[in-house]
């Protein structure tokens, strides 16, 4: 199959932003900077797709370039929090999507804008959509103003969700390890809610009732997190220091039964595997998710009840064509995260589904498999937007 030459340009989108207190290092006060990859192919067109993770580095993926070499020009834009997420404000993420579309439409000239949800990029895009279509976001979870209503965010033309999963809070709520019931304790670990520990009457494969009380344990350890968050901004803004923060460190976030329960959800991933390596190392490893968080972040981004960035709840809100490609050997998303998304997306002017067999999250070593999604990608664009 002959392969489309293009292009790769590094460059900037800046915008001026009124804020506080920084919470990215370096740069100047009040303004951000994004960096940004254009894939340009030779063939002329009018439409871009755009990718954004809230944390970045997904430029150089195989399914980006993929996606340029089938003619598609492509935009991979990182957030102002590129490879750190200690500090992330989904909604300030929302911010510098919307000023990547608008400069994409604005400076390059496109017409039509396909947003890329890659991974968790998946759940940012439907809640930058849904907020671009009907804006309804005035403050950010800890109570800070940050009004998405007066951004003038762009829509997009249509949403892509590929290799993603349900949303940052919903995703650590079911990777969290319930094992721990104090957190000043993360340590003590509570041996029957412990799925690493042997001495643990619950082994694999697990019955529906350990799940269904492993699952609300895990919903219970995350509330008991926010609740000590919202004490601590409260402290803290009783104390006159409105704009002051607090970080801390959060254990065990790598303890999905799934991911050494191969029954659980079957599919072609490998058991006792995760996309960062062997699930139990991981749990308690240095890049495990939330690891390092702040207050106001992890009420925007890891809650499971207050984090607007909810893709279950912001996928309804969503009505351009949508399609989901999952990766039947996803070792990060397991089958029920697309099947959830789809269902909860039930206003999108259409809906297309396809699996790519074998394929893990991020085609590791798998060229053919991320040229077959690209091919599927481009039927479906053609198929949709002309």
């Amino acid at each position: 199959m002959t392969k489309v030459k293009y292009t790769r340009t590094p460059y900037l989108v800046i915008f001026k932003e009124e804020a506080q207190f920084k919470d990215t290092y370096g740069g100047a006060e009040g303004i951000v900077a994004i960096e940004a990859h254009h894939l340009k192919p030779e063939t002329e067109s009018d439409t871009v797709v755009v990718f954004m993770h809230p944390i970045g580095g997904g430029a150089w993926l195989p399914f980006v370039s993929a996606l340029a070499k089938q003619g598609l020009h492509v935009i991979y834009a990182n957030s102002r929090y590129r490879g750190i997420d200690n500090a992330l404000i989904m909604e300030k993420v929302a911010l510098d999507l919307g000023a990547a579309i608008r400069d994409a439409k604005e400076r390059l000239g496109y017409k039509k804008v396909i947003l890329g949800g890659w991974s968790g990029g998946g759940s940012l895009s439907l809640f930058y959509q849904a907020e671009a279509e009907n804006p309804t976001v005035t403050h950010t979870p800890a109570g800070d103003p940050l009004d998405l209503t007066k951004a003038n965010l762009i829509p997009a033309d249509g949403v892509a969700i590929l290799a993603a999963h349900l949303s940052r809070n919903l995703t650590l709520t079911e990777w969290m390890d319930p094992s721990i019931t104090d957190e000043t304790k993360p340590y003590d670990r509570d041996p029957e809610l412990n799925i690493y520990d042997p001495a643990n009457p619950n082994q694999p494969p697990y019955s529906a009732e350990y799940i269904e009380r492993y699952r609300a344990a895990q919903i219970a350890r995350n509330r008991r997190i926010t609740a000590w968050v919202k004490d601590e901004l409260a402290k803290l803004k009783a104390q006159g220091k409105h704009n002051h923060e607090r970080g801390f460190v959060v254990q065990g976030t790598m303890a999905d039964p799934r991911f050494i329960d191969a029954t659980l959800e079957p599919s072609d991933r490998k058991p006792n595997h995760c996309m960062l390596g062997v699930p139990e190392v991981v749990n308690d490893g240095p890049v495990g998710l939330a690891r390092f968080s702040t207050l106001r972040s992890w009420l925007s981004q890891w809650s499971y009840d207050d984090s607007q960035a909810d893709g279950l709840r912001c996928a309804p809100r969503v009505t351009v064509p949508m399609i989901v490609i999952e990766n039947s050997a996803d070792d990060a998303c397991t089958p029920s995260h697309a099947a959830r998304l789809m269902a909860a997306a039930s206003n999108a002017k259409s809906m297309e589904h396809a699996i790519i067999k074998d394929a893990n999250h991020y085609y590791t070593g798998q060229q053919d498999k991320s040229v077959e999604a690209a091919i599927l990608f481009k039927d479906w664009m053609q198929k949709t937007f002309g």
